[in-house]
């Protein structure tokens, strides 16, 4: 019979979410042994080694060994459990971090899905979208021969100088003043710029005329055009920024002709600045 007050291993397993062949094994090693035996040589356990199963078990989750946890055990005061204890609240407090930041660029990659999930990719509409928070270069520099990854590389480094915690590794795009779209020329972002929640700067919100095409990141001189001559048929005029994007590019595709690029472009109806 059950002593009073004590648990079967089968009930102790039970109750501490384990299992009779774990702490068997814990009772050969000397890790953690029943309080008594009874008839039978029964192992009984009592309430207060459910903490100490629920430390060995977190311990172990934390990536300790049984070797270790036993060391502890062997040599335990509170002052050493104080230390351990702090070591690895700070390793979770670094995973917690780690995975809020995982976190956010699947939100911003799962976004970007969502963006264009049953948009019409032969339409070009004028669309008034809110502001969103990005990340935003300063100007890139072309002169003395430099190049687009010399800009691109610049990008990088400004914008970890800037944000020294944040991640880099978001989907980076281009942006282009009014002017130069005016003037066709739409090789060479301005500006380089990447969708995060944690940006100063910001997408603004505005009337925008929008399009799309799929192709690979060279190919958007038709959709530039085809948007231009839209805004030109409809009443309206570029009165600031395009912002060029691929929502759907090699992370999410195979083939570069398979891509999906969007070309955002400020526009009012013409006369409105008049009014």
């Amino acid at each position: 019979m059950p002593e009073s007050g004590l648990f079967s291993i089968s009930d102790f397993a039970k109750y501490s979410r384990t299992t009779r062949d774990t702490l068997l094994h814990y009772d050969r090693i000397g890790l953690l042994s029943p309080v008594s035996r009874g008839e039978n040589n029964y192992r009984y356990y009592s309430n207060t080694q459910l903490a100490v199963v629920n430390v060995i078990r977190t311990c172990q989750k934390l990536g300790m060994t049984l070797e270790e946890i036993k060391g502890l055990k062997d040599r335990r005061t509170p002052e050493l459990f104080d230390e351990v204890f702090s070591h690895q609240i700070e390793k979770i407090d670094k995973k917690i971090e780690d995975w809020i930041r995982a976190r956010k660029l699947l939100l911003t990659l799962q976004k970007s899905i969502h963006s264009v999930t049953d948009v019409d990719e032969e339409a070009i509409t004028i669309q008034f979208i809110p502001a969103q928070a990005i990340v935003l270069g300063d100007l890139n520099d072309y002169s003395q021969g430099r190049t687009f990854y010399d800009t691109l590389l610049s990008f990088y480094q400004t914008i970890s100088e800037k944000y020294p915690t944040m991640d880099l590794n978001y989907l980076v795009w281009g942006t282009f003043s009014a002017d130069r779209i005016k003037q066709g020329d739409w090789v060479g972002a301005d500006r380089f710029y990447f969708y995060n929640p944690e940006g100063q700067d910001e997408r603004p919100a505005a009337l925008y005329a929008v399009g799309y095409m799929r192709g690979g990141y060279t190919d958007g001189d038709a959709l530039f055009k085809r948007l231009i001559a839209y805004i030109n048929e409809h009443n309206f005029e570029i009165c600031g920024p395009a912002f060029e994007e691929y929502p759907l590019n090699e992370v999410f595709v195979t083939e570069a002709e398979n891509y999906l690029m969007r070309v955002l472009i400020t526009v009012r109806e013409k006369g409105s600045a008049a009014r």
